[in-house]
């Protein structure tokens, strides 16, 4: 089978403990597309070998449109990273195909450390999690013992081992909210739009890790700004990684589900969305009446790096899938960790679980979509 790639190189945001910042670089591959031949050939293989392996798929919402259909095909779900985890750790399959990136099967494997977590391809990283090495945030840390250390899910193991809380996109504004009614200050990390988001709204004393997103990070007021007073009726959704001034411009604000619950319930026809174009999938699945639009990363403002997609989620294809289920047990593309730091970083992650539970946030269909008010309207 043709399985032509290429590779681009990826600049991300890399802050120190001293709150100096670096560019990197990283690189990813941007796989070819199968013909539809080979595609029909690829997925009839995949429900094969997901049945021979006693695997389930999981998939996040912004991979290929092909590993989301296939995964709800095959009894799977697509969803956010923390979701994903839990639907592993509760299924009865021991094999878990994590499609999305490198952090996302390591939140499994700490939630299942007893079943076989893989995923397509081991390079595929996130901004934040390189923009934040676990050594460098301990010291980060270390330097500010009085402060109660709050990590986004978007982080490594080894950062979640490091932290008092994890929290998602949605549930920080309440988590943060309850820990500043208990007098705590805050380290905040990676994220310093989302961090930033949550300190306005909710006034807490929080020290930040200057990361950023590389795909939410260069959405542009000024461009939003004109696209909004090209369509006038549109309502503008926003994922709060984004910076303040395209938050400022949002209808709604809030993580992948919320946007997705606001697309169903807001009284509205076209939408402009500021988040990971791959959510374009599952918004017009979810409501075929409606349009939307992306929002703008490129400009007379703007030079686009991401272009609105992580560079790193492209690299899910229905090959490399194939490869890693054909490859089960071989520990190809295995997720490893350590056993004292999955021990140590499972704590912050119960703690905002049992967090949810006690203020009235049902696990079903997830965290985020249960508190999608708490997020916005901006």
């Amino acid at each position: 089978m043709n399985n032509l790639t290429h590779r681009i190189a990826v600049e991300y945001e890399k802050p120190s403990a001293f709150n100096s910042c670096s560019t990197e670089q990283a690189w990813a591959s941007v796989p070819s597309e199968p013909n539809a031949v080979e595609r029909e050939e690829l997925i009839s293989k995949i429900k094969a070998q997901l049945i021979e392996k006693n695997a389930v798929l999981v998939s996040h919402y912004y991979v290929h449109p092909d590993l989301q259909d296939l995964a709800e095909a095959t009894g799977g779900l697509v969803s956010d990273s923390l979701e994903m985890a839990r639907f592993g750790r509760d299924h009865p399959a021991q094999t878990l195909v994590v499609a999305g990136v490198r952090f996302m099967g390591e939140s499994a494997k700490i939630l299942s450390p007893e079943k076989r977590v893989l995923v397509p391809e081991m390079d595929a990283n996130c901004s934040l999690d390189l923009g934040c090495p676990a050594e460098e945030f301990t010291q980060f840390c270390d330097e500010h013992p009085d402060r109660t250390v709050v990590v986004y899910a978007n982080t490594s193991a080894a950062v979640k081992a490091r932290a008092d809380w994890m929290v998602t996109s949605s549930i920080a504004l309440k988590v943060v909210a309850h820990l500043k009614e208990q007098g705590k200050k805050i380290l905040w990390a990676p994220d310093r739009h989302l961090g930033s988001y949550i300190q306005r709204e909710t006034g807490a004393d929080m020290l930040m890790w200057q990361g950023a997103c590389i795909v939410h990070d260069e959405f542009k007021a000024i461009e939003l700004d004109a696209l909004k007073k090209q369509y006038p009726q549109a309502k503008v959704l926003v994922h709060p990684e984004s910076p303040a001034s395209v938050v400022k411009l949002a209808d709604a604000v809030g993580s992948t589900s919320a946007i997705l619950k606001a697309a169903r319930d807001m009284k509205a026809d076209t939408f402009i969305v500021a988040t990971d174009n791959g959510m374009m999938h599952k918004l017009r699945q979810q409501n075929p009446d409606k349009t939307f639009i992306e929002a703008p990363t490129a400009g007379q403002s703007a030079t686009c790096k991401s272009c609105a997609h992580c560079p790193w989620m492209a690299m899910n294809d229905l090959r490399n899938v194939l490869k890693v289920l054909e490859q089960a047990g071989t520990g190809y593309n295995e997720i490893q960790i350590d056993e004292h730091i999955r021990a140590r970083a499972k704590l912050p992650i119960d703690r905002m679980l049992d967090f949810a539970q006690q203020v009235g946030i049902t696990s079903k269909p997830n965290v985020d979509s249960a508190i999608t008010q708490g997020l916005g309207p901006a």
